[in-house]
């Protein structure tokens, strides 16, 4: 295999700043090892007619490659179709969904236009690696082009069942532009067998077993490859210095009281108030945990031009004042609500002070944080996962106490549960689950979606 060429919305940062996201961290190891490309947007909105000037870096072996957007393709492209309509019905979220034809125009627009400003940059022996739900034509312009280079794609959001994706407008369209993918990718077993019955039962594919599917002529794999951490390395964030400043801090603040921690963007998909209204729950079902329990909420927000993100904010703002003014003490506040972001390290502290880390998402691809969680806590006196079945992270962590979203008493319960758990059933249900974070890292998924890679043959 020659160089890696990734392709993703955003690009970098190479070096660990202790603020990138999980794809970015996912993603460094690999481009390391073979030496590569990184190509994707700038972030950048250029003046109207004109796409925006490439723009490059070179840091040792990689080279980031980066493009403006004018306006109206932003508005179209990312705001519009990726944000507007991709995203709530890849989340189940029809009500929620946009269906205004012009948006797919201006979203293949985009991704023609990122192609052909990528197509001189690939090499004969490349393979190229396009990630997440802003490219799902992005193969399809490649080979209109005569790109035959082999061509990856993975999914970080959930793929729908058949029956939800058919309500987006040209759904059989979109699809079968996925299928000029050599292999495409998924979180769970359960998002990748929704993208096979669909090829199968609005677009004739035929399944060969193993993950195969042939369509129209050619074989296209379609499997799940669950993305990881380097649970090893994080676990030892709590004693970096940033990290143990926090952990004091905090330490002081609670006065041994136990804590909830919750960490997710402001976003529908994550269910903050489903979380906030299962809390208030717990308080009153089991009232014995009122002055000795408290949620910390980190939720920095994302897309707040978007009406449904405003909405939300405002019911977090509104559910925050209520419980808080409802239960809390002269010395102790219920809920702590804060709309910032904070390093990753500092995030290991906070997890390691925390009794539970609560990860209730009503529909995720993954869920990073439910394993950041694990992975920062102590082996002796670890903390409990409170985690939604509709985590894409629920698959591979059993260990959990598994929780239905939708249900407060259910949450609720799981929160008792947790906070009530015996000392020698925490150990064992932590341990189960980082040893297997440790196996399944952030590197073996990479490698597991290259070595597919490899048993591609292009005529």
């Amino acid at each position: 295999m020659g160089r890696l060429v990734v392709v993703s919305n955003r690009v970098g940062p190479l070096k660990d700043t202790g603020r990138a996201g999980g794809l970015a961290v996912a993603l460094v190891d690999a481009l390391m090892e073979t030496g590569g490309l990184w190509f994707g947007w700038s972030g950048n909105v250029s003046e109207e007619g004109s796409f925006g000037q490439m723009k490059t870096q070179k840091t040792r072996s990689v080279q980031m490659a980066q493009v403006d957007m004018t306006q109206a393709d932003y508005d179209a492209f990312y705001a519009g179709y990726a944000n507007r309509t991709l995203w709530p019905v890849l989340h189940y979220r029809l009500d929620l969904a946009d269906f205004d034809h012009r948006f797919e125009q201006g979203y293949r627009y985009v991704n023609d236009r990122f192609a052909t400003r990528l197509k001189p940059l690939i090499q004969d022996d490349d393979v190229i690696w396009v990630h997440d739900y802003h490219f799902l034509t992005f193969a399809a312009s490649l080979r209109a082009m005569e790109v035959n280079n082999p061509i990856a794609f993975f999914l970080h959001i959930p793929f729908p069942a058949p029956e939800i994706l058919a309500a987006l407008p040209n759904a059989a369209g979109i699809v079968r532009a996925m299928l000029a993918y050599d292999l495409v990718g998924f979180q769970t077993e359960r998002d990748a067998s929704n993208f096979r019955r669909f090829v199968i039962e609005e677009l004739g594919g035929i399944d060969e077993g193993d993950g195969h599917l042939r369509v129209n002529g050619r074989v296209v794999i379609a499997k799940a490859y669950a993305i990881g951490i380097d649970a090893d390395a994080f676990s030892k964030f709590p004693m970096t210095p940033d990290a143990r400043k926090n952990m004091t801090r905090l330490e002081k603040l609670l006065g041994g009281r136990q804590q909830i921690i919750g960490v997710d963007r402001i976003d529908y998909s994550k269910g903050l108030p489903e979380r906030f209204k299962a809390f208030e729950r717990l308080l009153e079902d089991y009232p014995e945990n009122r002055g000795r329990v408290s949620m910390m909420q980190v939720a920095p927000p994302s897309r707040s031009e978007l009406d449904a993100y405003i909405d939300i904010r405002r019911a977090l703002d509104e559910l925050t004042g209520h419980v808080n003014g409802r239960f809390s003490d002269l010395d102790w506040t219920p809920i702590r609500f804060m709309t910032r972001s904070f390093p990753r390290r500092v995030l290991a502290g906070i997890y390691r002070v925390s009794r539970v880390g609560l990860v209730t998402p009503l529909r995720d691809g993954m869920n990073l944080v439910a394993k950041e969680y694990v992975a920062a806590q102590r082996a002796e006196d670890p903390g409990v996962l409170v985690l939604s079945r509709f985590a894409g992270a629920a698959e591979r962590m059993p260990e959990a106490v598994i929780v239905n979203p939708h249900s407060a008493e259910e949450v609720a319960a799981g929160l008792q549960r947790a906070i009530t758990m015996p000392l020698e059933e925490r150990r064992n249900r932590w341990q189960v689950m980082f040893d297997r974070l440790c196996q399944e890292d952030a590197a073996a998924w990479s490698r597991s979606i290259m070595a597919d890679v490899k048993t591609i043959r292009r005529a």
